[in-house]
């Protein structure tokens, strides 16, 4: 792996879906990004990743 590709997250996590409730297991060199959903076919995010930090801080908004 490239080290200035990866985003250092370590190999532990889970992958979720950010319009479902879809959530796996994170795979070693597999990227959630590159991954779809099986449910609904969206692209999954790494937990705690910048993206989903993102979209849940657009969530408590609409709250």
């Amino acid at each position: 792996m490239n080290f200035k590709n990866s985003h250092e997250m370590g190999s532990g996590g889970r992958c979720l879906c950010p319009r479902c409730a879809y959530t796996k297991n994170h795979e070693r060199g597999r990227p959630c990004q590159d991954q779809r959903c099986p449910e609904c076919g969206a692209k999954l995010l790494r937990e705690g990743s910048y993206h989903h930090r993102l979209i849940e801080q657009k969530k408590h908004r609409k709250d």
